[in-house]
């Protein structure tokens, strides 16, 4: 029996870490596929399909069907969307992609900083520049993405980018108060002092407290947004 579409989904992705296949490499042909899992084309066509859209393969049309890479920004749209809903119920859930990034990120800094080179601390130093004078998200995106790239762990630092990604696309819904540029500028170039001496505890200490600043604006905003919040102003 083919089983249902996500146990069709699964076999094919079995199949492809059983033949050893890699991301580019082509699957077998469609009328293989549908000898080998036993199901009907449309099935097939449908399990290719949702497999697609998570990056798990790549439909190239006139081409055939390749292994994908499955990148995470393939999971966007489903936790951008969840976490949506949970904010529209309770805005301070938003907090909860914050504690996420936060982990990660005191995680990696102290291997970022027996590792800092030239090269990074001028990426890092022009982030920051852009920072004062230019778009503040973009910049600060630019920052985190580049601190991060060297540390080998490519799971991580995509985690990273794609939790920056969702927090500051649901607080834009939620119309955030304004930020003090110039704390957020010195709150960067801080980090990237202690980078620049190499000392990771300190490092660490000062994203630390780069956090402490963005929880807090994470309260403002819901304090800003909630009935609570606005009867306490009237």
């Amino acid at each position: 029996m083919a089983g249902t579409g996500r146990q069709l989904e699964a076999r094919i992705v079995d199949l492809i870490l059983d033949e050893g296949l890699r991301a580019g490499s082509p699957l077998p042909a469609e009328p293989v596929l549908v000898t080998t899992l036993g199901a009907s084309r449309n099935s097939v066509r449908e399990a290719l399909r949702a497999l697609h859209t998570l990056g798990i393969v790549e439909i190239r049309h006139g081409y055939g069907t390749f292994v994908g890479s499955a990148p995470l920004t393939a999971v966007t749209p489903g936790l951008l969307f969840r976490t949506r809903l949970a904010v529209r119920d309770d805005p301070s859930a938003l907090a909860d992609l914050v504690e996420v990034r936060e982990l990660l990120e005191l995680g990696l800094i102290e291997r970022v900083a027996d590792q800092a080179d030239d090269d990074l601390l001028e990426a890092l130093d022009a982030a920051v520049e852009a920072m004062r004078t230019g778009e503040l998200a973009d910049a600060d995106r630019r920052f985190h993405e580049r601190l991060y790239a060297g540390v080998g762990n490519e799971l991580a630092t995509q985690l990273v980018s794609l939790f920056w990604d969702i927090y500051h696309q649901v607080a834009r819904e939620l119309a955030p108060p304004p930020v003090d540029r110039s704390q957020v500028v010195a709150s960067h170039q801080r980090i990237v002092e202690a980078l620049r001496s190499r000392d990771g505890a300190r490092a660490r200490h000062l994203l630390r407290a780069h956090f402490a600043d963005l929880r807090a604006r994470v309260d403002r905003l819901v304090d800003a947004v909630s009935p609570a919040g606005t009867e306490s102003r009237s």
